[in-house]
């Protein structure tokens, strides 16, 4: 077939656009060539080291993946709980070694099915969860004590996990048994991704309940996915993705310590969530440099005894954004790209984008795809044999040596402004990446920077694509559901959970206990969180800075 675009067929033939094109995608100015002089005195003992040691810019783990390969988790989620529960089932048959639950978006805002404000998103882009009769059908023959679970919720963190808590309770398991993560990450809703419900300070307070009760309750769990992905999917640089990441999961961790916990009590079951974006060696620097920060600051601003509290875990995924409708199967080729930097850059687990994510939820033949793209790396590649194989590079090490030092000169402007939360009210976080963003978006709008199949190397025809489809019944179905549920169950006792909930809540109690009960007499999503809004009130961001 012909191409034709903004770039001529001889492209390989003519140099790079100017302006743009000895830069990185977030701004950074690339010499030529890298030398030893680009590393400014680096001290190799003392700032790289040997993986699995202090500070552990190469890896957390002294083999890495010789001696097991990170998790394969892909995100999935649509529909009833009894569809995305076959999904589950379809991609462990594949081979996936970890589960991911993406929820509507009714269900990210603590919003019931049959709620008005829920009409026409229900089970559209994730699986509707309105209380632990769908959580129950959503783990259907899945054992919670053989399986690593993730779930992308925020706002109403707490209550999925009160839900989660209360099926391994059905189920029999131990909460010593489970293990997975809950990403329960409020402050990048306010930065970037718009899915909060409450003001800050009280959308932390509950972060922290599930800190504390996980740290007592539910070791093996991970109760927070300090998440810098959707920071960087709203356009952020790499540099401000891997400084606010960082600066929300310091606050986290002062947050906690209010609570009268040790450090160590806590800081280990800490994760991280990373974007895997498409400037290669960038992002392979963002997640070095993003350990050696977390690691110096663990120990010389926290206190930290134990090592594994320095130790920065994270999860990657793709980058959804540079994902285009335009040619969709060349998604599949920057998926694999973005995922080898993620292998390279040491992460613990990894969820690849399937090639359709810009058109409709994935399909079972793009969702196998994407998870293929891991296999094909873990045991084709070679790039497990050794650990952290970029370690000495000249230009890894400065890019390492870049990014660190632009985080913290933001970590100072956050303080200059007054801190994390005097920052969120000032929209200092949303005014940073909204100029970020105009810049890029101002780069590929002006041929500066190219994006294959949107500005260069354009198809007249594309051949379609087998799209998968949620079922418009699916809404009505689960309404139905809801109205059953509430029909049968005792209304008394839901009345006395959601008013200890509101208790709880004005007292300043942790409310995770109270959410456990009121998960088991069937209070739904909504009811709890309007509970809580009665005493936490609302908040509406500031548009700009």
């Amino acid at each position: 077939m012909t191409s034709h675009g903004t770039i001529p067929t001889d492209a390989n033939r003519k140099p790079a656009p100017t302006g743009a094109g000895d830069t990185t995608i977030s701004g950074r100015r690339l010499a030529t060539a890298y030398t030893a002089a680009h590393l400014n005195g680096l001290d190799a003992d003392r700032q790289v080291g040997a993986p699995g040691t202090f500070p552990f810019t190469r890896g957390v783990h002294e083999s890495m993946y010789r001696g097991r390969f990170w998790t394969m988790r892909q995100f999935a989620g649509f529909g009833s709980a009894g569809q995305t529960n076959q999904r589950f089932h379809f991609l462990l048959h594949k081979g996936q070694t970890g589960l991911s639950v993406a929820f509507d978006m009714p269900t990210l805002m603590g919003l019931d099915s049959d709620d008005p404000r829920s009409a026409g998103e229900v089970g559209r882009l994730g699986v509707a969860i309105d209380s632990l009769d769908d959580m129950l059908d959503l783990f259907e023959g899945i054992d919670l004590a053989n399986v690593s679970t993730s779930m992308t919720i925020n706002a109403p963190a707490a209550i999925l996990m009160a839900y989660y808590l209360a099926v391994a309770q059905e189920q029999g398991v131990a909460f010593e048994d489970l293990r997975g993560t809950i990403q329960n990450d409020i402050l990048k809703e306010f930065h970037a991704q718009n899915e909060f419900v409450f003001p800050p300070v009280p959308s932390v307070g509950l972060v922290v309940d599930v800190i504390e009760y996980c740290a007592r309750y539910v070791p093996q769990w991970n109760p927070v996915s300090i998440s810098g992905y959707h920071i960087r999917e709203a356009g952020s640089t790499a540099g401000q993705e891997l400084a606010y990441t960082l600066a929300d999961g310091f606050h986290y961790v002062q947050e906690t310590l209010k609570r009268g916990l040790e450090v160590d009590a806590f800081a280990p079951r800490l994760s991280f969530f990373f974007n895997a974006h498409n400037e290669f060696f960038e992002e392979i620097a963002k997640y070095r440099a993003a350990r050696r920060i977390w690691a110096r600051h663990m120990r010389d601003r926290y206190g930290t005894k134990d090592d594994r509290s320095c130790k920065l875990r994270f999860h990657a995924q793709t980058a959804g954004c540079s994902l285009q409708a335009q040619q969709p199967q060349v998604n599949l080729i920057r998926v694999a790209y973005q995922a080898m930097a993620a292998v390279l850059g040491g992460c613990q687990s990894l969820h690849t984008n399937s090639m359709d994510e810009t058109l409709a939820l994935p399909s079972e033949h793009a969702a196998t795809l994407a998870l293929r793209t891991q296999q094909v790396l873990a045991h084709e590649t070679g790039v497990a044999r050794s650990a952290d194989p970029l370690g000495g590079s000249y230009l890894v090490e400065s890019l390492t040596n870049e990014l660190e030092a632009e985080a913290e000169a933001i970590f100072r402007e956050i303080g200059e402004v007054g801190g994390m939360e005097p920052a969120i009210e000032a929209g200092y976080f949303r005014a940073r990446i909204a100029e970020a963003s105009a810049r890029y978006q101002r780069e590929v709008d002006g041929g500066e920077r190219l994006v294959v199949g949107v500005n260069a190397f354009v198809e007249e025809h594309e051949p379609p694509i087998e799209l998968h489809r949620v079922e418009p019944h699916v809404e009505s179905q689960q309404v139905a559901r809801l109205e059953r549920l509430r029909a049968r169950r005792d209304a008394k006792q839901v009345k006395q959970s959601l008013d200890a909930i509101g208790e709880a809540a004005r007292a300043g109690n942790n409310l995770m206990p109270i959410l456990l009960e009121a998960a088991h007499r069937r209070v739904t999503v909504g009811e709890a969180m309007g509970a809580m809004r009665e005493v936490f009130g609302a908040f509406r961001a500031r548009s700009g800075w």
